[in-house]
C-alpha cells in the first residue's frame, strides 16, 4: 500500500512538470503577447526669451528707483522687458545731487551693456559724451534730444496729458482756484508741464485762477526730491483758496498728498491733489489714495519697454522718438472713480487735441 502511493505521487508530480513546461512554452510563442512600452525619456526644453544675453542699463535720475513716479515708471518697462524678453538688466542709482550722471553711464558702457537709458534730460550731457565714446554702444535718453547716430531720444508730450489734468482740475474746483507746483524752474521742461495745465483748464472754465509755485531754480534740482518743501508749498495754496493742486515734481510729490490730507481733515471740506508720472493713486499709501483725483499719466514705461523690444528685434535704435496723447504715450488715470463724471468732456478734449483742432501750448501764457 505505502509503495504504491509513493509511486502515484512521482507520476502526479512528472505530468505537474510536463504541464508547466509546456505552458511556459505555449506563452513564449504566443503572437498576441504584448509588452509595456519603454518609458518615454524624451525632455522639452522652453523656447528661449528672444533678449536672453542681451545686456540692458539703466541709469536711474535723482529719486531713484522708489520715487512713486518719474524714475519708477522706467523702472515698470525695465522690469517689463526683463519678464518678457529675458534680457539681463543692470541698474545704477544717482548721488544725492546726480552729480554721478555721466560716471554711471559710463560704467554701464564698460560692463557690457549693449543699450543704456538715461532717464531724465538732466543726462543729456552724460549721453552725449558716452556715445561718443562708446560707438557701439546703443543709447536712449528720455525727455531731451541728442543727435548722435547711436542715441534714441524719447521725447514724451507731457504739455498733453497736462491738459487733460488741468481741465480735471477746473471742472472739479469749487472755489475757481487751483494750483501748480513745479519741481525745478528754468529748464524749460516743467514749465511745459504747466503751460498744458493752463490750457486746459481755461478750454473749460475761462474764470480759473492758477496759482504757481516752483521749488527750486536750476541747477539746483533738489525740488525733485523734497516732500517737505512741497508740502509748505501746497499748504500755502490750499491756505489761499485753491482747492486742486497738480504737482511736476518727481519724489517731491507726496508732500503734496501728506497737505491734501491735512487740510481736507483740519476745515472740514475736501481738496484734492493732482499725481505725475505714474499713476500715484495706486504707487501712494491708502491714507492718501481718497485725496488723489487723478495723475497725468507720462508713459515712460511704455518708452522704455518698446525701445528695448526695437532693440532686441533689430529695430531702429536712433533718432527722435515722439510719444504724444495720439501714440498713448501721456495721459490721465482714473483709479479711484473720482474723474468718473467728467470723463466724457476730458476725452472730448483729447479728441481734439489728436485731431489737431487744438495745439497745446509748450510755454506758459504768463
Amino acid at each position: 500500500m505505502r509503495s504504491v502511493f509513493k509511486g502515484k505521487g512521482v507520476v502526479f508530480a512528472l505530468l505537474l512538470v510536463l504541464a508547466l513546461v509546456a505552458s511556459a512554452c505555449s506563452s513564449d510563442s504566443d503572437d498576441t503577447t504584448t509588452t509595456a512600452p519603454a518609458a518615454d525619456t524624451t525632455t522639452t526644453t522652453a523656447a528661449p526669451l528672444p533678449g536672453e544675453g542681451i545686456k540692458v542699463g539703466m541709469a536711474y535720475d535723482i529719486g531713484g528707483r522708489g520715487d512713486k513716479s518719474f524714475n519708477d515708471s522706467a523702472a515698470a518697462g525695465l522690469d517689463r522687458a526683463t519678464a518678457d524678453l529675458g534680457i539681463d538688466a543692470t541698474e545704477l542709482e544717482p548721488s544725492a545731487g546726480g552729480e554721478n550722471r555721466e560716471e554711471n553711464l559710463r560704467l554701464l558702457a564698460e560692463d557690457g551693456n549693449e543699450l543704456i537709458f538715461g532717464i531724465g534730460f538732466a543726462f543729456a550731457d552724460g549721453i552725449t559724451a558716452a556715445a561718443t565714446d562708446f560707438t557701439d554702444t546703443n543709447c536712449a535718453i528720455v525727455d531731451e534730444v541728442v543727435d548722435l547716430p547711436n542715441v534714441a531720444a524719447l521725447v514724451l508730450a507731457e504739455h498733453e496729458g497736462s491738459a487733460l489734468v488741468g481741465a480735471a482740475a477746473a471742472l472739479k474746483t469749487q472755489t475757481n482756484k487751483i494750483g501748480f507746483i513745479g519741481g525745478v524752474a528754468g529748464l524749460g521742461l516743467i514749465e511745459k508741464f504747466e503751460a498744458g495745465y493752463e490750457f486746459g483748464a481755461l478750454q473749460v472754465n475761462a474764470d480759473v485762477e492758477i496759482l504757481v509755485t516752483y521749488l527750486t531754480e536750476f541747477p539746483d534740482f533738489a525740488g525733485f526730491n523734497d516732500p517737505a518743501a512741497d508740502k509748505e508749498a501746497a499748504l500755502a495754496m490750499y491756505e489761499d483758496g485753491a482747492d486742486v493742486v497738480y504737482h511736476a515734481a518727481g519724489g517731491s510729490g507726496s508732500g503734496l498728498f501728506e497737505a491734501a490730507k491735512e487740510t481736507s481733515e483740519a476745515s472740514g471740506t475736501k481738496v484734492w491733489a493732482i499725481g505725475v508720472d505714474s499713476d500715484q493713486y495706486e504707487t501712494s499709501g491708502a491714507e492718501v489714495q481718497e485725496y488723489i483725483l487723478t495723475s497725468m499719466l507720462k508713459r515712460v514705461d511704455t518708452a522704455v519697454y518698446s525701445t528695448t523690444n526695437n532693440f532686441v528685434t533689430g529695430g531702429q535704435q536712433s533718432g527722435v522718438v515722439l510719444l504724444n496723447l495720439a501714440a498713448d504715450g501721456v495721459g490721465y488715470s482714473t483709479s479711484g472713480g473720482f474723474v468718473d463724471d467728467i470723463k466724457g468732456q476730458l476725452d472730448d478734449l483729447r479728441t481734439q487735441i489728436v485731431g489737431g483742432e487744438l495745439t497745446v501750448p509748450e510755454v506758459p501764457a504768463g
